[in-house]
């Protein structure tokens, strides 16, 4: 009760009426209300910024274009991520967003703002086809039963490192990264362009299904894993609950859809070499993908379900360490990409103490080779990813493991894995592609993602192992998240 309305059942009835209902209160009160609810928001948001700040989330300060002046970099040696060559004589001109345009050295404008790069070498932000940005860092037992706060503060921070790790954009290919990516596009917090999957889909016992023995059978009642409530996986049986599935996660904001369709390491009851899901299965998820103008990759190793895999039309075959002559073959054939990770089973791999786990990921080291000699002896097309997974510390790997690409090819090209061929990839997610604009590629339209960097990637590309030191600069969006030049 107001003030007013106990003062006038005090006074009894000779007392004036409750005045709540009169204009002047109701403008007063409103007054009163916009008043804490500005003091609120200040200090919420402060509270908010504090805690993000705490735990490495803040976001880091970046240097924007001055209002209404294009940005030029000059005396640099260009790798445009379309090309396997280096370019010299020329300026990267940079309005808003987009690279404006290529001009030759010494005919930019004169209103432009300069930041001279020393002689290095430019080359687009890198891209990182295959990761896991909010189960990277967490260890699998946290990943699948741990607090989901706790899980994405994680991914948040790890998300800023990615950035400054000279990774712009990773394509997500399983896991709940819609929060974190609007985070990112907001602002809110730093990090690198999120095409996301949502949630992997997943068969009963397949790769994705990390339920417990004790959690089998499952009823019609029984409610939804923890995994699956949180977005991390989606088990389904059958086409029509696949393309339930693929839908929900389009509902969602997918840029593409992710199933399995093969054995995976990290799970415990699927063998290596078990086929999944029917074909019946698989076409349903890639008419749900197609009906909105994107495409499925598939995480799987081995021939059959690979071929299986290309026969329901993906387009994007993930790993494939076990592939042979004819399916590699057959990749070719169907211009199907070959998203593949540089599984050495050396210190950078994941940790799997688990017996089971650990023969699996041996037997896949061991076909890693092998498979590059396929890819580059039939054409395949390949895209750079790490699918570091559970592995906190091998976060800082990533980009060590794009300079492992140099053992089976040359340096620039496999620095085209990482940007302009991952751009092409990335592309196929057509009207889906939550970023207007071409990827990967220092060209004239495409957005303005690129590093400045002391190294030669002519010669090698052991310089991606210590960003810190040797990514001079890094521009994402137009806007300069880190300058040390």
């Amino acid at each position: 009760m107001c003030f007013t309305c106990a003062q006038s059942v005090a006074l009894g009835a000779a007392a004036d009426h409750c005045l709540c209902g009169a204009p002047e209160t109701q403008a007063a009160f409103r007054r009163i209300e916009a008043d804490l609810t500005r003091r609120a928001l200040i200090g919420g948001t402060a509270a908010i910024l504090g805690l993000f700040a705490g735990f490495g989330l803040a976001p880091r300060e970046v240097w924007p274009q001055e209002p209404g002046r294009p940005l030029l970099l000059t005396n640099l040696r260009l790798f445009d991520g379309d090309s396997t060559t280096i370019r010299e004589g020329i300026d990267v001109l940079i309005e808003g967003s987009r690279i404006a345009a290529l001009p030759r050295e010494g005919d930019g404008p004169d209103e432009a703002q300069r930041i001279d790069c020393g002689g290095r070498t430019v080359l687009p932000g890198l891209i990182d086809a295959h990761w896991h940005a909010t189960l990277c860092a967490v260890n699998q037992l946290v990943a699948l039963t741990g607090d989901p706060a706790l899980v994405h503060l994680i991914a948040g921070q790890q998300a800023g490192a990615t950035l400054m790790r000279g990774f712009t954009t990773v394509r997500d290919v399983g896991g709940p990264a819609f929060g974190l990516k609007t985070a990112v596009d907001r602002g809110i917090v730093a990090g690198p362009r999120i095409f996301p999957s949502g949630a992997m889909i997943s068969q009963t016992a397949g790769h994705g299904d990390f339920r417990l023995l004790n959690e089998v059978p499952r009823m019609p009642g029984t409610p939804a894993s923890h995994i699956e409530q949180q977005g991390v996986a989606a088990i389904a049986d059958g086409a029509d609950m696949v393309l339930r599935a693929a839908r929900e996660q389009l509902m969602k904001g997918a840029s593409q859809i992710k199933i399995m369709a093969g054995g995976g390491v990290s799970s415990l009851y699927d063998p290596l070499d078990a086929t999944q899901f029917t074909l019946a299965e698989m076409r349903a998820a890639v008419a749900a993908a197609e009906d909105w103008g994107t495409y499925v990759c598939a995480h799987v190793y081995t021939p059959g379900g690979i071929r299986r895999s290309i026969e329901a039309g993906v387009k994007s075959i993930e790993h494939g360490q076990l592939a042979d002559e004819e399916t590699a073959m057959l990749m070719a054939d169907n211009d199907v990409w070959w998203s593949i990770q540089p599984f050495l089973d050396d210190e950078d791999a994941n940790p799997k103490p688990d017996p089971i786990q650990r023969a699996k990921q041996i037997e896949v080291a061991q076909g890693t080779e092998r498979a590059f000699e396929l890819a580059d002896r039939h054409g395949v097309k390949l895209a750079f990813g790490t699918d570091i997974l559970f592995n906190a510390a091998g976060t800082a790997s990533q980009g060590r493991q794009l300079a492992k690409f140099a053992r089976f090819m040359s340096p620039l090209e496999a620095l085209r894995t990482a940007t302009g061929a991952a751009g092409e990839l990335l592309a196929l997610s057509g009207a889906r592609a939550p970023y207007p604009g071409r990827l990967g590629v220092i060209a004239e339209g495409a957005l303005a993602d690129l590093l400045v960097v002391d190294g030669d990637p002519e010669a090698e590309l052991d310089w991606l192992d210590d960003p810190q030191s040797t990514l001079r600069l890094i521009m994402k969006d137009g806007r300069i998240a880190k300058n040390t030049l």
